[in-house]
């Protein structure tokens, strides 16, 4: 039976959900340089409306129809195929209609949390491509696998809000990125707005309540858990992160301390509802210092990874779900399954094995789709434009004009 109280609930979720695209855009368009503001966000902004046309078309049906233990769903709900304003959920609590809007919010997001790692350096009509081809091929399977009853979770693997469906595949397609496309000509380019950083981080960290508490998909004490373990692990990790670079750099850094705050928001969304109060605090102190210690690594690599993708969201992801692996209490949501701390070594395993499959996976579909796409259109732009600036060169605007005040 319909529970208005979930409906209303899992609306504003699905709103919050989609505040973090935005959130993204400023928070990408912050960080980027002051000639390629408008190329980093029209991709987050591209994305709200290409990934809804095809969330309608066959998205949608490819990840939640198909019956049990698949690598993808079927065709059965393309075009929303025997969706009426009368279908419910499967938990019998919201309409069908909600849960479809509120998924399609996860699928915006997620590919154009890739697109930090190659500002400045990748055509808009390859990145039109990719975006398309990502969707389908890496995005919907894991989806279909995980939160569609699939294969994985057939077998036991869990994921309260997408440690693996989002981050991991996300940042590490992301690395993938990096490598094919190869380094920036300017690379010590410094952010164009802080604020902008901050403004962006401020919406990401509100609408991940509606991401990481809206997966309950009810009304509950999972959902309330959900909620305070997402804000008490962002905090943990902003304070981690902020003290290991105050110790390193010998100052406090702002863009650092926004970037430990994602990079704990990160790594809490595999485990929100599966873990007790107390883990919280640890996984984003964990979070907190190993995401720095992977943005260092990344650097001392030279990989161009403009945004730190990898390092916050890969690394992130990865690492939260080897944490849920870890400290996940069924007592506290049947759902769930006990981690190595209460005996679940073979729960441990299968998260572990899972993550590092999906990023192998996301990493290397990524490269070849790289290559393919370059032989139909430049993945790449080449030196002169990224010179100038993708603002110009590729969308004939700037984000500010400076013949004026």
């Amino acid at each position: 039976m319909l529970e208005t109280g979930s409906t209303g609930f899992m609306l504003l979720a699905t709103s919050l959900v989609m505040l973090m695209t935005p959130g993204l855009a400023f928070f990408y368009g912050g960080l980027a340089t002051r000639r390629n503001i408008l190329g980093i966000m029209i991709q987050s902004f591209f994305s709200m409306g290409w990934t809804t046309v095809l969330w309608v078309i066959f998205g949608y049906s490819l990840c939640f129809s198909g019956g049990a233990g698949g690598v993808i769903g079927n065709l059965d709900k393309a075009f929303l195929n025997g969706v009426s304003i009368d279908s419910m959920y499967t938990n019998g609590k919201i309409p069908e209609i909600v849960f479809i809007a509120y998924q399609m919010m996860f699928a915006i997001i997620t590919p154009a949390l890739i697109t930090g790692a190659f500002v400045n350096r990748v055509n808009f009509k390859a990145y039109f491509i990719f975006l398309t081809l990502w969707q389908i091929l890496v995005y919907y399977p894991f989806v279909h696998m995980i939160w569609g009853n699939g294969l994985l979770a057939q077998w036991g693997v869990i994921d309260f809000a997408g440690g693996i469906v989002v981050h991991a595949t996300a940042g590490f397609a992301a690395l993938a990125s990096v490598f094919y496309v190869g380094a920036r000509v300017d690379k010590n380019s410094t952010p164009n707005s802080i604020p902008l950083v901050a403004i962006g981080s401020g919406l990401l960290w509100f609408g991940w309540y509606g991401f990481n508490a809206g997966s309950e998909v009810a009304v509950d004490h999972v959902t309330s858990l959900a909620f305070l373990n997402t804000d008490i692990a962002a905090s943990f990790a902003t304070v981690a992160w902020l003290i290991v670079e105050w110790i390193r750099e010998r100052k406090p850094k702002f863009v650092g301390l926004l970037t430990g705050s994602i990079a704990g928001l990160a790594t809490i969304t595999p485990c929100a509802g599966y873990v007790p109060l107390w883990a919280s605090p640890i996984i984003g102190i964990v979070a907190g210092i190993v995401c720095y210690i992977a943005v260092q690594f990344k650097n001392k690599m030279k990989w161009d990874d403009a945004l730190d993708v990898w390092g916050v969201h890969g690394i992130g992801g990865v690492l939260g779900t080897i944490l849920l692996g870890l400290f996940a209490v069924k007592a506290i949501n049947p759902a769930g399954a006990d981690g190595l701390l209460l005996g679940g070594s073979s729960f441990f395993f299968k998260e572990t094995l899972a993550v590092i499959g999906a990023a192998i996976y996301a990493f290397v579909f990524t490269y070849i789709v790289l290559i393919i796409i370059n032989f139909i259109t430049p993945v790449k732009v080449d030196e002169k434009i990224e010179k100038e600036g993708l603002d110009l060169a590729i969308h004939g605007e700037k984000a500010y004009d400076d013949d004026r005040l």
